[in-house]
This record gives structure tokens, sequence and C-alpha cells, in this order.
């Protein structure tokens, strides 16, 4: 894989995972539909709880780890940090902003408090343990804050983990993944149990799901997990297995997540095949092989995915207040409710994309001399979102 005259690598753009990102933004979006219980019948709304109850929780660790794995496939040798902050903050920010002005003006702003709505604004919610600041307006927008921290710190984690020679990435990404895994034991046996908060409807301990599932600094753990496998597949030293088996390893470990505490299934059930699926899926576009996951439709989808992301909570939860926040539905009209939610998210989604995130990007992610052509580094779109604690 080599470099063009100007500096950007010519490595092959990763249409595949572009699509898979809708998969993790609607995983979210399933979760925060079944925590809120919508049917009548009772043993749907279980059903549809149990399936999905962790669900955002894992498209989060696969944004997360995604963010790490793309910044480092498209990182550009002769890119300089001012270059790479201002191309990742010009991403983010003006959705945010967007969503953010949003979600005050339909129902946030009636109950937010000023300090807690600018840190918001800032992006720097996640760096306070109370559920009612790190997860107040745009609740998905936890998130990004954590994001703003990876960008942070991307130029100096990537020159680090390019000097760790190719024989040792293996054991980099094994002790990585062993520290997520072995996180909420230690912290089981370290935090007090008292305050709890219940994640989804089981109580935890208050700061130790904090540290685990909010703490820019914790996460950061999958973030430098994500750069590690970019650099194994760029090493070659990839091990070939493709997307269908681990996906099913996924599938398995989540479901083993959905019996084990809470604070497991946040990010350590799932670590293992969500570290190693991205690679297997970016070896279907380094190996030009044709699947659907490249399909129009589908990359349409990935492209609008971090729009979704911001746009569908306050769908969700403003539709709620005009509907009535104690109603529940039919099992006809609550699929035909859900899918209206899902549709006006898109719709909502293209809005934002095609009238503040591409513009933005064309506009101000490079010197204006040099905007005629937006950066290719759109660092897996979403993080994820929670609904009360995703």
């Amino acid at each position: 894989m080599s470099m063009d005259s100007t500096g950007r690598s010519t490595r092959p753009r990763l249409t595949s995972i572009t699509g898979v990102r809708f998969f993790a933004a609607f995983m979210v979006f399933l979760f925060h539909i079944a925590i809120s219980k919508p049917f009548a019948d009772q043993k749907v709304s279980d059903g549809l709880f149990t399936a999905f109850s962790k669900a955002g929780w894992a498209g989060v660790s696969f944004f997360f780890v995604l963010s790490g794995f793309i910044l480092t496939w498209s990182a550009r040798p002769q890119d300089s940090t001012r270059a790479f902050w201002r191309r990742r903050l010009v991403k983010v920010f003006p959705n945010h902003l967007v969503t953010h002005a949003l979600t005050m003006s339909l129902y946030a702003g009636a109950t937010v408090a000023g300090g807690t709505a600018v840190l918001n604004l800032l992006l720097l919610q996640p760096w306070v343990p109370d559920e009612s600041v790190y997860f107040s307006v745009d609740n998905p927008s936890w998130s990004l804050g954590c994001e703003m921290v990876f960008y942070l710190l991307f130029p100096l984690v990537h020159r680090r983990i390019r000097r760790i020679g190719g024989h040792r990435l293996w054991w980099c990404a094994a002790g990585l993944m062993t520290a997520i895994i072995a996180l909420p034991a230690v912290l089981t046996a370290v935090v007090p149990a008292e305050p709890s908060i219940l994640a989804p409807d089981k109580p935890v301990p208050a700061v130790a799901f904090w540290l685990v599932y909010i703490f820019p600094l914790t996460r950061v753990l999958d973030f430098v997990l994500g750069i590690v496998m970019a650099r194994i597949v760029l090493e070659g030293r990839w091990i070939g297995v493709g997307p269908l088996p681990l996906t099913v390893l996924f599938v398995v470990c989540y479901a083993a997540g959905l019996h084990l505490p809470a604070l497991y299934a946040l990010a350590a059930t799932t670590v293992v095949p969500v570290a190693l699926l991205i690679p297997a899926l970016a070896g279907l576009d380094i190996d030009g092989k044709k699947t659907w996951l490249r399909g129009r439709t589908l990359h349409w989808l990935g492209e609008v995915s971090f729009a979704f992301y911001l746009v569908h909570w306050p769908v969700l939860t403003y539709g709620r207040r005009l509907l009535g926040e104690q109603r529940h539905y039919s099992l006809p009209a609550g699929i035909a409710l859900v899918a209206l939610c899902c549709a006006l998210s898109l719709l909502l989604a293209w809005l934002l994309y095609e009238g503040v995130e591409a513009p933005a990007m064309r506009r101000w992610a490079s010197p204006r001399r040099r905007a005629h052509r937006p950066p290719s580094d759109d660092a897996a779109g979403p993080p994820a979102t929670t609904t009360s604690r995703h």
C-alpha cells in the first residue's frame, strides 16, 4: 500500500465497513426501543427487551474500536496534528450543535440545568460521574465526548504504536482485550455497591458503571485496541478468518452477555469478536471482493449513520411525550410506530448529513485552498448512545 503525490494513502476504501456502521447504529436504536417496552402484550415487550437490552452497549464498543481502526487505516504520514484535529472537530461538532439545539428547544431546555447543558454542548459530560449529567440533553452525545478524547490522543498514541514490532502486535491486542474483560471484576471488588443505578433493569454500582462504560480514559482501551488491530492488518499479520464465523462468535458472546452481570455486558463480553470482526470486514475490501455490504443502499445508510445515531434519540423521546409516555400499543400498531420512528430518524439524518455534515466537511475540514475534496478519514461515524444507560 503506497502513497500518492499528495501524501494521501492509496489503501483501499473500506466500503464494507461503511455499510456495517449502520447496523451498529441500528442496534442502538433497537436498544432504546426495547427499554421503553412499547407493546401492550407483556410477553412481546419482555421478549424484545431480553433480546436487545444489551444491544446499545455492543454498538458503542463497535464504534469505539472502529474509530481507532479507521483513523489508523486512513492516517496520512505528512499530516500535521493540527490538520488532523481540525478535520475531526469539523466532522463531529456541526452535527452535534444542531442536535443539541434541537433537543434543548423541543424538551430538554425545560428540565436540564444551565451548567449541565453547557457541559453537554462542550462534550464534557462523560467526565462527570453523575447519570443526570452524562445522560442528559441528547443522550447519545456522551460518546462523542469520549471520541473527542480519542482524537486528542490519537497523534501521540499512533506514533507510539507504529514503533511496536510486528511480532508484538498480537500480544498488545491480547493485553488490551484482557484489560477490558478484567475491568468489571476489578471494579466490582474495589468500588462500593451503593449508590446504584439501573442498567437497564438491574442495579449496578453507579461508580463502577461510569468507570466501565462512560469514563473517557477507560474507553481509550477500546480505541487503542482498534489502532493495534489496524496495525496488525497493515503489517500483514491478520489471521485470515472471514466475517461469517466471527459474526457467529459475536452473536454467541452477545447471547452469553444476556445472562452475565451487567458490568460485564457493557463491553467485556463482546470485545473479542468486535476486535476480530472489524479486520475481517476490512479484508473484504482489501481483497476486492464483491459483497452485499458494498451495495449502494447500505453504503448510503452507513454514510448517514452518524447523523441517525444523533437524531434518533430526540425522535423517540419527543415522540413518546407527544403520544403519551405511559401508552402501550398492540403488536401491529407498535411495529408500525417503530417503523415510523425509524423512517423519520432516517429522513432527519439524511437532511442533517446533506445540509450540515457534508457541507461542513467540504468547507472547513481543510484550509480553503484545498477544500475542493473532502477528507476521507471519517472515523467510523457514530460511537453510540444510550437511553438511560446504554
